[in-house]
């Protein structure tokens, strides 16, 4: 498609210089499909990091900025032909909302890593003025990238499971128990709710389309520090009658990067798990398990899947892959826009401001659930 634009997208970052890693995940997974390039960016608040940042990678200097309301105001009276075509927001999450705003007033698309804010109403504000101004405003829940999470979506959807009766998803990390490893989030700003619950959240809402009704949840501080709370145990009841369960945590010991989801129908089941995302197991009631796996051509895939598969099966596909699908479909929708056409239903397949939005709505709902001990409406 960039072929067609005759160019590739222009793209600014704020945040994501070193050492942190977030910011280098993002630039890696918007190379992988080449339909978009670093121009222009504020990437550390320390000035001398952020000019070899800076050229480090390329970058003209006069476009490497000293902040990003400087980067802003430069960036939006640049001629048409130089501008930037969206900015991609990768700081520590506190600064989330003044960076977003600031890029939206200026007329720019917006890609933010999530959380969208630290407070519902910043999140309901950022969203509402996308809206105004007709702008994207995209949240990177890569996880949503993943091929195999998109054939558990079109499973669900397509009544393969029956009625959707049971959800059961877990995020639980366990790096928070080791003390060497807190300060890399010093910055961070948010509870491990926010961190890995909210991408727990958005992944059930993605695969089942269900919607929260109510919730009860217990609310826990194992280690302290910057991610308190750091762990959680919701139940959840579903509009239409289905229940959930989560857990939620990053001190859970022995734990790596543990997201793994379970949906149960009355015709069938199927499972995820982030650790091994080439893999889908569905099981029957009457019939023999199945065990899906990703590729670019099996029949019995549905063609978001297949659309989200780079490499033939057995050559596996991770992290990076899935935040790449966000980014293509991304730069699809704005090439789409760009050229007047209308972008398809897989263009416009990522998460944005609605999912920030009810994210940090579920995050609130937890404490006020744990700190009233009851069950309450969503």
């Amino acid at each position: 498609m960039a072929e067609s634009l005759g160019r590739k997208l222009r793209y600014g970052m704020v945040g994501g210089g070193p050492p942190g890693f977030i910011g280098e995940a993002h630039r890696r997974a918007v190379a992988i499909d080449g339909l978009s390039q670093l121009v222009a960016g504020a990437f550390s608040s320390d000035s001398v990091k952020n000019k070899n940042f800076g050229a480090d990678l390329f970058l003209d200097a006069q476009r490497v900025y000293s902040s990003y309301q400087d980067m802003a105001a430069a960036e939006s009276a640049m001629p048409q032909e130089q501008k930037l075509d969206f900015v991609v927001i990768v700081t520590p999450n506190p600064l989330h909302y003044p960076v977003v705003k600031t890029f939206l007033e200026a007329g720019f698309h917006v890609v933010c890593d999530k959380p969208l804010a630290t407070s519902i109403v910043h999140a309901e504000e950022l969203h509402e003025l996308a809206k105004s101004k007709g702008l994207l405003l995209a949240l990177t829940h890569n996880y949503t990238g993943f091929a195999m999470v998109k054939q558990a979506r079109h499973m669900v959807q397509s009544g393969a499971l029956g009625t959707i009766r049971k959800v059961v998803i877990e995020y639980q990390q366990g790096w928070l128990t080791n003390d060497g490893g807190i300060t890399i989030t010093r910055t961070s700003g948010v509870s491990s709710i926010h961190d890995v619950g909210t991408h727990a959240e958005n992944l059930a809402q993605y695969i089942t389309g269900l919607e929260i009704q109510s919730l009860i949840a217990n609310v826990n501080t194992f280690v302290g520090g910057v991610r308190s709370p750091d762990d959680a145990n919701v139940l959840i009841k579903y509009k239409g009658g289905a229940t959930g369960v989560m857990l939620i945590s990053q001190s859970a010991t022995g734990e790596q990067n543990g997201l793994y989801i379970r949906v149960y129908g009355s015709d069938a089941s199927l499972s995820w798990h982030l650790e091994h995302p080439d893999a889908l197991r569905v099981m029957y009631r009457t019939q023999p398990e199945q065990l899906f796996k990703r590729d670019t051509n099996f029949e019995y895939l549905c063609d978001a899947a297949k659309q989200a598969s780079r490499l033939p099966n057995g050559h596996v596909e991770g992290y990076y892959e899935a935040f790449a699908t966000l980014y293509r479909n991304i730069a699809r929708t704005l090439i789409a826009q760009e050229l007047g056409h209308t972008p398809t239903q897989y263009d416009l397949d990522f998460p944005t401001s609605a999912d920030g939005v009810r994210g940090l709505k579920f995050v609130d709902k937890l404490h006020e659930s744990h700190d009233s001990q009851s069950w309450v409406n969503f």
